[in-house]
This record gives structure tokens, sequence and C-alpha cells, in this order.
């Protein structure tokens, strides 16, 4: 996940709501999957603990990369949710720094 080569589109948060997902997993390798997964949970201990931000990478239904910095309030099964209510597909996010 660090050879992340697409061109980035950095936006805020709030502009998540606009976005059209992918329904298929922007990762191909199960062991890319499974550092995803450990990077969120990490993450959303971060932010609940200590309201540290990280940066998610995503891809819209486009293929059009896009990266937010926010905390992660909660890691589900499909979805992480952000504050606000804002959610992203798990499938959707290439990488979490």
């Amino acid at each position: 996940m660090e050879n992340y080569e697409k061109e980035i589109l950095k936006i805020d948060k709030e502009a998540v709501r606009e976005i059209t997902f992918s329904k298929t997993d922007v990762l191909i390798d199960e062991d890319a999957r499974k550092l995803r997964n450990h990077d969120l949970h990490r993450a959303q201990i971060l932010g609940n603990s200590s309201k540290n931000k990280v940066a998610i990478t995503f891809e819209a239904e486009n293929r059009k990369a896009y990266q937010i910095e926010t905390t992660i309030w909660c890691v589900g099964s499909q979805f992480i949710t952000l504050k606000g209510g804002v959610c992203i597909p798990i499938q959707s996010i290439a990488k979490v720094d």
C-alpha cells in the first residue's frame, strides 16, 4: 500500500458525501487488505483516545483518488465512520497514514 501511484486530490471531509464509491475493492492483494484493516483499527484507537488525525486515501467509482485528514470514530465490517456521520466503504480505502 505504500507505493500508491495515482494522483491524489486532497479534499475536505464534508466533500466525501458527494462521492460515489466503487462496488469492488481497490486492493487486490489479501495481505494489503489485512494491513489496511490493521491500520484502520489503529487509527480508530488513536482517534478515540487522543483525537489524532490520519490521512485516508481512497478511490471513487470513477477511479480518481482522494485524500482527507480526519479522525476515525468507528471501524465496522464494511464502513468506517468519521466525525459528523460521514462514512467511507472500507473496500474503497487504499491507504491509511
